[in-house]
């Protein structure tokens, strides 16, 4: 169930599913709305997206009444996450999937909130996705990669391929706009060769596996799994993370793997990833590649979570293209 794409004039509600509003920088909150009004829609905010509180998160039921708000409000076209967080999976339980489902919407945001987009693909069929924060709209330079994949997923329906981005960083811009540092990006890194065609699930490989075992994890047959983690990830976090996905049921159905890009201080390198991938039988017949532009440096691409991918890799011809979405 693939929701309606965005036109001019489209209200876009920010919601605080995970950590609140009230931690981003006011600047950077107008610099957000500022850009998302540029590409012509209207920006609002959830009753408690700013609410502060002295624990991790505000309380359960008042970041599941503004999902059931902005979904049953038909004048809200897409929902954009503040920022991610440790703790949206509280929420899975007391969501009505059905509203979800009667009012289907573009949802998006990354990282914590990978258990809110794979559990609602998983409950209600809606294509999510993974892809910028609202928060991540208030990054001054870097952005263009970011904005143009945002739109494009976002209005339009044909099918594209998505190129490396040119450059990437991996700095605290939120604190400090001004001193930048971007690199040069080497493009795709091909693990195991081949061409798979499947649905896209994943995002945060750490969030993801939290879904493990419970009737929020969407099948993995028939899939391409697009998966990063953050910087509390290194190597071996990463390599028993990864099995644990393996030993999931149908995961033989799984078709091809796309990694995003690591942050340095994992310190995970090329090298590790394909020790990693080469050591694991189940792994053997499949494509995987690494470097992808999403996950927790920037800029990064937004993908469907239950949307339609295919994905080569080649040394010299390697290619990402979404085909529905």
């Amino acid at each position: 169930m693939i929701p309606k794409k965005l036109r001019k004039g489209n209200e876009i509600r920010i919601l605080s599913p995970a950590k609140s509003l009230s931690m981003i920088d006011q600047d950077q909150q107008k610099l957000a709305v500022r850009r998302l009004n540029d590409a012509g829609f209207q920006v609002t905010f959830g009753t408690y997206a700013a609410e502060e509180y002295n624990h991790i998160s505000t309380p359960v039921d008042h970041r599941v009444n503004d999902i059931h708000d902005a979904f049953a409000d038909p004048n809200v076209k897409a929902i954009l996450t503040t920022i991610g967080g440790y703790d949206s999976n509280q929420l899975l339980s007391d969501l009505d999937y059905q509203v979800i489902r009667q009012n289907p919407k573009i949802f998006c945001g990354y990282s914590d909130i990978t258990a809110l987009s794979n559990s609602i693909y998983r409950k209600t069929g809606l294509v999510t996705y993974s892809g910028p924060h609202f928060s991540s709209f208030g990054m001054e330079q870097g952005i263009d990669y970011t904005y143009e994949f945002f739109l494009k997923v976002c209005r339009e329906k044909d099918p594209f391929n998505i190129p490396p981005a040119e450059s990437w960083s991996d700095d605290h811009w939120y604190l400090n706009q001004e001193n930048r540092q971007f690199h040069k990006n080497n493009g795709y890194n091909v693990i195991n060769e081949g061409i798979a065609e499947g649905t896209s699930i994943g995002g945060n490989l750490c969030t993801l596996n939290l879904l493990q075992g419970t009737e929020f994890m969407p099948s993995l047959e028939d899939t391409i799994l697009f998966l990063e983690d953050d910087l509390l990830s290194d190597a071996p976090t990463f390599d028993r993370n990864l099995q644990s996905l393996i030993h999931q049921p149908g995961f033989y159905g799984v078709k091809g793997i796309i990694i995003g890009r690591f942050q340095k201080d994992s310190k995970v390198k090329d090298r590790d990833l394909q020790q990693i991938i080469q050591s694991k039988k189940e792994l053997t017949t499949i494509p995987v590649i690494s470097n992808a532009s999403f996950g927790h440096t920037t800029p990064i691409f937004t993908f469907p979570i239950g949307g339609q991918v295919k994905m080569k890799a080649y040394n010299h011809d390697t290619t990402i293209e979404l085909l529905k979405y």
